[in-house]
């Protein structure tokens, strides 16, 4: 069953109120050393909605994995648990003045909407997209955990962090009365500890901050060191911008080392280049997947699918795919 969409704005408008009665008498002071670094991170990080690059390239990209991640777990009856370290809204409308301000969503989803003939990885993927959407128009997008909610049986569970106050409240609103759905307003990296491994023993960890401040990078191999140490047999996926900066260039080399060291069942590395840098050399050019403990059938889905994205989504003519496989993967 589908949530309808809640008024975003109204609940930011609370929420910034809220905020402003919390800082009064102090947050606008001039601060410096640990404490102005802290606050310039808290702001930073909160900065950011995902409403804004809804449906985009990079969401294809993960989404489409996702999907494929747990239909494989769903061919066996025992049970799963995701844990998403950064979920969002949960939901997105793609009319709304966010997701409108850049449109990302033309150069993704939108590509692939009345596309014929999509491999059967895509075709799934598009198909929970549109369970999404009340008619057949692309008017509404899932973010991960309306995707996974929708993947689930009733045994499985579905653990969300989300520290934006806004988002925050949309994912406790899209997910109010859900037994299997447990919404947790603090840091994911943290959070996931409590989370992992599940009683199961099977389960996934999707971790996809913003990347907006540097030190998400760090954090982020931190956090996979942490899953892994925790249950070594655990999936562990990573979304990453691909960004014309060294941080983002070296990450999927950290994440190998790490792999390497602590997987049971090696790692893949799925990345697509669809655009070329702005006049100032900046911009996503792209996005990638690193999947610690994949599926083994995951790389042949995306031997067929990625070449499909580059077609459909690419926006220069040099626009293209890599794909890397460990040899116990």
């Amino acid at each position: 069953m589908l949530v309808q969409a809640v008024d975003a704005f109204e609940i930011e408008r609370s929420a910034r109120n809220r905020t402003k009665r919390k800082q009064r008498g102090g947050w606008h002071y001039a601060l410096s050393g640990e404490w102005a670094r802290a606050i310039w991170h808290h702001r930073t990080m909160l900065a950011y909605r995902h409403a804004f690059h809804a449906g985009n390239h990079a969401d294809v990209l993960k989404h489409a994995t996702l999907v494929a991640v747990l239909r494989y777990l769903n061919l066996k009856d025992k049970a799963w648990r995701l844990v998403d370290t950064h979920a969002a809204a949960g939901g997105y409308e793609l009319d709304s003045a966010y997701t409108q301000k850049h449109a990302e969503y033309r150069q993704g989803i939108e590509r692939l909407w009345l596309a014929p003939d999509l491999p059967p990885m895509l075709a799934d993927y598009l198909d929970q997209v549109r369970a999404f959407n009340p008619g057949e128009a692309l008017t509404l997008y899932p973010g991960s955990p309306r995707i996974a909610r929708g993947l689930m049986r009733p045994q499985d569970q579905l653990r969300l962090f989300e520290l934006h106050p806004t988002d925050h409240a949309l994912l406790l609103e899209n997910f109010a009365g859900d037994r299997q759905v447990i919404v947790q307003h603090i840091d994911g990296f943290s959070g996931m500890k409590s989370q992992w491994p599940p009683p199961s023993r099977r389960g996934v960890v999707l971790i996809d901050p913003s990347y907006e401040i540097k030190t998400d990078y760090a954090a982020v191999v931190a956090g996979v060191r942490e899953a892994l140490t925790r249950f070594a047999e655990g999936t562990v996926m990573v979304w990453y911008p691909h960004l014309d900066l060294r941080e983002s260039a070296q990450l999927p080399k950290r994440l190998e080392e790490i792999a390497q060291s602590l997987s049971k069942k090696g790692w893949l590395h799925a990345r697509l280049t669809l655009a070329e840098p702005n006049e100032r050399g900046f911009g996503l050019l792209g996005s990638g997947m690193f999947i610690i403990n994949p599926p083994y059938t995951l790389a042949g889905q995306l031997r067929e699918v990625l070449p499909v994205l580059v077609r459909l989504m690419g926006q220069f003519r040099g626009a293209g795919h890599t794909l890397a496989v460990s040899e116990t993967g």
